[in-house]
């Protein structure tokens, strides 16, 4: 059965937040969009709800945590992302909830993107049985909930209170490689910059005792499959949300 062709995503925005869970999530198939994305001059920044660091099994979480933030620094800085910043929530036990999506309003509103990044927060990667991560699917439908909250004054308004302005600028909400995806990014031209991001990852990867583990090989075979879609060589997914009254969903 063919599958439903890609449709490129807008690229008319100046600014993008990412808000993922943990260190290497962006970088298992979108960080080359991010690399696309900043050498056309655009400003994306970086939120990290935890430091990730229960996910190496060989080493102690006070050790691990900024070990992977370290390399989470090094891999925006190979894409061309300046700022980053944790959360330092505790890994590997996120709950989706109120308290969590005040955490991220808090931080859409301080950087007022137009654009909110986030990770598949379906429950599989494939839409069948690859079973997603708990903390990916809290941390994504919170970003979701929290990029509409941050236009709200009346929600965390003590926030409000302190200085932050209400923030209703973010147009849609991305979610890279889910299984819903009807979007793409053509990232041919960026794709050995996001393998070098994933790379920066080392002490993560090598903790993972995956045996021969290639990021070259592994983010490449994605990318020809989501690229045969999007009518390019190669390309990473996202489904979109719309958050504007009356928008689109291109």
């Amino acid at each position: 059965m063919t599958e439903t062709p890609l449709t490129a995503l807008p690229e008319n925005w100046t600014r993008a937040l990412v808000v993922v869970a943990h260190p290497d999530d962006m970088e298992f198939g979108a960080a080359a969009a991010v690399a696309r994305w900043t050498g056309q001059g655009k400003d994306v920044i970086y939120c990290l709800v935890t430091s990730g660091e229960a996910g190496i099994d060989g080493m102690a979480p006070p050790e691990a945590g900024p070990l992977r933030e370290d390399e989470q620094r090094e891999s925006c800085r190979v894409v061309g992302v300046h700022e980053v910043e944790f959360l330092r929530l505790p890994d590997g036990v996120l709950e989706y909830g109120v308290a969590l999506r005040r955490r991220i309003a808090e931080v859409v509103r301080r950087h007022r993107p137009d654009v909110v990044v986030t990770n598949n927060f379906r429950d599989t990667w494939d839409g069948a049985t690859n079973l997603n991560q708990a903390d990916h699917i809290a941390v994504g439908r919170a970003t979701l909930d929290a990029a509409r909250d941050a236009g709200n004054r009346w929600i965390y308004p003590e926030q409000v209170e302190s200085g932050l302005a209400p923030w209703p600028g973010v147009l849609a909400v991305w979610a890279a490689g889910s299984p819903e995806a009807r979007h793409a990014v053509d990232v041919t031209d960026d794709f050995d910059t996001g393998v070098a991001s994933l790379r920066a990852h080392q002490a993560y990867l090598d903790g993972l005792g995956w045996a021969d583990f290639d990021p070259d090989a592994f983010l490449r075979g994605n990318a020809q499959a989501v690229g045969e879609r999007a009518g390019v060589p190669l390309a990473s997914s996202f489904e979109v949300f719309p958050l504007q009254w009356g928008g689109a969903d291109d």
